[in-house]
């Protein structure tokens, strides 16, 4: 049931967004795509879920030859980074959204459609807040209920691009520590894109490392830091030492592995 990537392709008029991505991550990994701008990982993540069409290259997940599947029919939840949230809807009835436009004939009662909306709630720890609006919301509080949203389908995959650009540095470090705890009791496969490499390093199981359309490396965070494969890995990670001088990302790393 791994999530299995083969020499996937793409290209835009002149520019090649991706050159021959392949990777692996086992079933329930919380794979993080690190890179800078241009590198691709934006790219693979709307591939995944069907929002772009691959040139070349085959995705197998859930023993289905997933790009040969609708984008409806793959049942991918996304979360991006400005949240999408319906702004006339109330929390619960964002939530709710993506159950309610099924199909009749794949429609939850209405009875099924509350329990789970509620039972989302709590999942956020957003509980009693089901009819407030967007508006009423901290920016925190509003990407829960978009990731509370995108679990609402039952999804078989997770996509969240960028979800915490949005945010401040505090709330974001808080929703870090919150969403790796979500992951770990929901066990969805998940993809997060990022150009953050403390974010990429704290969530991930495995990073991703891209760079011009290719993966430099794929590892564990504690392989990344201690074992950089090409000198682009290594100069991107030194990087965020130089950019953050009172964030040690060794020590970061060691902390997971204990």
């Amino acid at each position: 049931m791994s999530l299995v990537i083969e020499k996937v392709e793409k290209q835009f008029a002149d520019f090649a967004a991706l050159k021959g991505v392949s990777l692996t991550a086992p079933d329930g990994a919380f794979l993080a795509l690190l890179g800078p701008s241009g590198s691709g990982k934006t790219t693979l993540l709307r591939i995944l879920g069907g929002l772009e069409y691959a040139d070349l290259g085959h995705v197998s997940f859930a023993g289905l030859d997933w790009l040969t599947i609708p984008a409806r029919e793959r049942r991918a939840g996304f979360v991006f980074q400005q949240y999408a949230l319906f702004k006339h809807m109330t929390v619960a009835k964002n939530i709710a959204f993506g159950l309610e436009v099924r199909p009749a004939r794949q429609r939850p009662a209405r009875a099924e459609i509350k329990r789970r909306v509620e039972e989302l709630l709590a999942l956020v720890q957003l509980e009693g807040l089901g009819g407030r609006y967007p508006s009423q919301l901290s920016g925190g509080q509003r990407q829960r209920v978009a990731l509370a949203r995108a679990l609402a389908i039952e999804p078989r995959m997770l996509l969240l691009d960028e979800p915490f650009g949005a945010l401040d540095a505090k709330v974001r470090k808080e929703l870090r520590l919150w969403l790796k705890g979500l992951h770990t009791r929901v066990g969805l496969t998940t993809v997060f894109v990022t150009h953050d490499q403390e974010e990429a390093l704290e969530l991930g199981d495995l990073v991703a490392v891209m760079n011009e359309g290719k993966i430099e490396q794929i590892a564990a965070p504690e392989v990344l830091i201690n074992a950089p494969a090409t000198p682009f890995v290594a100069d991107f990670l030194e990087d965020a030492v130089a950019r953050s001088p009172n964030t040690n990302l060794r020590s970061l790393v060691r902390a997971r592995t204990k």
